[in-house]
């Protein structure tokens, strides 16, 4: 059996950046959502191959809540930590920042959204992933709330694995 060593949560910490281009957006300036969306599953894909230096793949995303829109033109900054480790399985938190670049106003959330991500070994199955180090009481309630969403939504994954 291979002992997988833990890691803290900083050790894959990301910040991912970028400028909102014209082609990313509706006639009105608004970025799309899917682009939004995009920008923030390459955050939490990074994020869980950092952790577990395997291939990952997205397996849900909840609570996406969008707060501030964000236009052509703003910088986007995603910011992505490890909430909740599993034996395969990863909640990455990605909060959104908007930054209008042309004034001295500081960056603002504009939305947040958990990630849950699954390691994958070569042949696509799921493989265990090292354990999260919780170093301050922050990471341990973030942790208590990402056990208790993992929890919830593995009894919703066995009520309709039931046959009815």
């Amino acid at each position: 059996m291979i002992v997988v060593e833990a890691k803290p949560v900083s050790y894959s910490k990301t910040v991912m950046s970028q400028i909102v281009l014209p082609e990313q957006a509706n006639p009105a300036g608004n970025i799309h959502g899917g682009e939004i969306m995009k920008m923030m599953d390459n955050t939490a894909y990074v994020v869980a191959r950092k952790h577990c230096r395997k291939n990952v793949v997205t397996a849900r995303v909840d609570e996406l809540e969008f707060y501030q829109p964000i236009f052509v033109g703003q910088l986007v900054t995603c910011k992505g930590q490890l909430v909740f480790v599993g034996r395969s399985s990863m909640e990455v938190a990605v909060r959104v920042e908007v930054e209008d670049l042309s004034s001295d106003q500081p960056p603002v959330t504009a939305l947040t959204a958990f990630f849950t991500m699954v390691a994958l070994d070569e042949h696509g199955r799921p493989v265990e992933v090292p354990r999260l180090i919780l170093e301050t009481e922050e990471e341990k309630r973030a942790f208590e709330e990402g056990k208790r969403r993992y929890e919830m939504y593995k009894r919703k994954r066995q009520k309709k694995a039931q046959p009815e």
